[in-house]
C-alpha cells in the first residue's frame, strides 16, 4: 500500500473517531456513535497491516492477538452489568496504559524496526522524549487505573488515603522521572536502566497520586485517567510516526480532559484539587457516625398513595439504583404513574453514579424516552413546581448541605433542589452517609420522607400498590 493512499485512510478512520464522539455525546446518537468509532478502529487496523510489509508468521500472531484481545472484549461485553461498568471502564484504561508501556520498550531495545534511528543507529534524542513520555504517562495510567478500579469494585476503600508527606512524595517522584528522562536521552538510549526506573517511578506515582482521592471525586478519576491513557496513545504516536494513533490519542486525551472539567464544573472542584485527594476524608468519621436527626419513615402505599394524585413528579436516579437494578421498575412505575395523567420527568446530575453518563445509559437500558430526562441545569428550577421528587439511591448529589452550610466539604457544588418539591420521598438502605462520607440533612427535612429498603423491591412494591 502506498504511503499516500495509507496516510488518506487513517484521515477518515480519524474522521469517524470524531464522529463517533459526536454520537456519544447523546444517548439518543449513541448507538451510532459507536458504530463509527468501531468503523474508524477497523480501517485503521487493516490499513496499519497493509502498510507494513510483514512475514507470514507476524501477520499470523497479529491476527490472533486480535481474534484473543476481541474475543475476551466480546465476553467481558455481554456479561458485566452496567453496575459494573465504570470499574470496566477503569480495567481498560490500565490496559491502554500498559500497552503504551510495552510499545515504549519495543522501540527502544528494536529502534530499526520503528525506523525512529539515525544512520548509525543511534536512537534519535526527539524519539527518546517521546517513548519517555510514553511510557511515563502509560505507566502512571496503568497502577492508577488499577486502583481506580479495586477502589470502584470494593477491593479496597473507597474513602480517601492520605499518605504522609504524600505531595512532596510525588514531586521528588515527579523531579526523579524527569531527570532519568533527561539521563536516558543523554545516553542516546544506551542507559537502558534508566528507562526501566523511570516506568517503576511512573508506577508508583500512579498509586501515590489515586489512593489520596475518594468519593464523590471518583467520576473526574474516571475521566482523568482515560485522558492520561490518550495522551500516552498521542506521544507514542508521535514516535511510530503513525498518523492513526497520534489522531486517536489526541482525540481520546483531549475529549477526556474536557470531560474532566465539566465533572469538576459540576462539583464545584478545581482539577488540581482533585489531583491533590482527600475529599471527604474529614467528613468521613462524621458520616460513619450515624444519622444526626430524625427522620420520617414512609412505605410503598404511602408513595403511591400520594404520587398518584400529583400533578407532577420528578424522579432522580442516583448509584443506589444502579446496584439494585432498580431501573426497569422504575420505567413501569413511571409508566403507570403517567396513565394516570401525571407528568413523569428525570433529573440527572453531572455526576450521579461512577461515571459520567451512568444514570443515562441505565435509564436509556430501560426505555425511558429521551425527551424526560433532564440535565441538572435544565430541570432545577423545575423542583419548586413539583408535587413529589421521586430520589432513588442518589445522595450527595441532592444534598442541601452544598448550598446551606459552608463547612461542609461539599459546599459549593451544584446539587438538584429536590428539597423545594411539595414532598420528597427517598428510597435508600438506610440513613447513613453518602459515599462522599457526608451526612444529608435532607433526610430530616419536614417534607421528606424515607424509605428505607432495597430500591428495586421498593419500587416493584409501589407498583404492586399503584396497580
Amino acid at each position: 500500500m502506498s504511503v499516500n493512499l495509507a496516510a488518506l485512510l487513517y484521515l477518515v478512520s480519524g474522521i469517524l473517531f470524531i464522529l463517533a464522539l459526536r454520537g456519544l455525546s447523546s444517548p439518543e446518537t449513541a448507538r451510532r456513535g459507536n458504530l463509527f468509532g468501531m468503523a474508524g478502529m477497523a480501517l485503521a487496523i487493516v490499513t496499519t497491516l497493509l502498510a507494513v510489509d510483514l512475514d507470514a508468521l507476524s501477520l499470523v500472531l497479529i491476527v490472533a492477538g486480535i481474534a484473543i484481545g476481541g474475543g475476551v472484549g466480546a465476553v467481558i461485553a455481554r456479561r458485566v452489568p452496567m453496575t459494573a461498568m465504570p470499574q470496566l471502564v477503569a480495567a481498560f484504561h490500565s490496559l491502554v496504559g500498559m500497552a503504551a508501556v510495552l510499545v515504549a520498550a519495543a522501540a527502544l531495545y528494536a529502534p530499526n524496526a520503528f525506523h525512529i534511528a539515525d544512520a548509525l543507529g543511534n536512537l534519535k534524542q526527539l524519539s527518546l522524549f517521546e517513548l519517555s513520555l510514553g511510557t511515563a504517562i502509560g505507566a502512571i495510567t496503568f497502577s492508577g487505573s488499577v486502583i481506580a478500579f479495586a477502589k470502584l469494585n470494593g477491593n479496597m476503600s473507597g474513602a480517601p488515603i492520605i499518605l504522609p508527606a504524600r505531595h512532596i512524595l510525588n514531586i521528588a517522584i515527579g523531579v526523579f522521572i524527569a531527570l532519568m528522562i533527561a539521563f536516558l536521552m543523554a545516553s542516546g538510549g544506551d542507559a537502558k536502566l534508566a528507562f526501566w526506573l523511570i516506568t517503576i517511578a511512573a508506577l508508583v506515582l500512579g498509586i501515590t497520586l489515586i489512593i489520596p482521592i475518594g468519593g464523590a471525586d471518583m467520576p473526574v478519576v474516571v475521566s482523568m485517567l482515560n485522558s492520561y491513557s490518550g495522551w500516552a496513545a498521542a506521544a507514542l504516536g508521535f514516535t511510530l510516526e503513525n498518523t492513526a494513533l497520534l489522531v486517536t490519542g489526541a482525540l481520546v486525551g483531549s475529549s477526556g480532559a474536557i470531560l474532566s472539567y465539566i465533572m469538576c464544573k459540576g462539583m464545584n472542584r478545581s482539577f488540581i484539587s482533585v489531583i491533590l485527594g482527600g475529599f471527604g476524608a474529614d467528613s468521613a468519621a462524621a458520616g460513619d457516625a450515624g444519622p444526626q436527626g430524625n427522620a420520617k419513615m414512609g412505605s410503598a402505599d404511602d408513595a403511591a398513595f400520594v404520587m398518584k394524585n400529583a400533578g407532577k413528579v420528578i424522579i432522580v436516579p442516583g448509584y443506589g439504583m444502579a446496584v439494585a437494578q432498580a431501573q426497569h421498575a422504575l420505567k413501569e412505575m413511571a409508566d403507570m404513574l403517567k396513565e394516570e395523567g401525571v407528568e413523569v420527568s428525570y433529573a440527572i446530575h453531572p455526576v450521579a453514579g461512577r461515571m459520567p453518563g451512568h444514570m443515562n445509559v441505565l435509564l436509556a437500558e430501560a426505555q425511558v424516552p429521551y425527551d424526560e430526562v433532564f440535565e441538572l441545569e435544565d430541570i432545577n428550577s423545575s423542583f419548586s413546581n413539583a408535587d413529589v421528587a421521586f430520589v432513588i439511591g442518589a445522595n450527595d448529589v441532592t444534598n442541601p448541605a452544598a448550598e446551606d452550610d459552608p463547612g461542609s466539604p461539599i459546599y459549593g457544588m451544584p446539587v438538584l433542589q429536590v428539597w423545594k418539591a411539595r414532598t420528597v420521598f427517598f428510597v435508600k438502605r438506610s440513613l447513613g452517609s453518602g459515599y462522599a462520607g457526608v451526612e444529608n440533612p435532607l433526610f430530616f427535612r419536614d417534607n421528606t420522607m424515607m424509605l428505607l429498603g432495597d430500591a428495586k423491591k421498593m419500587v416493584e412494591s409501589i407498583v404492586k400498590a399503584l396497580d
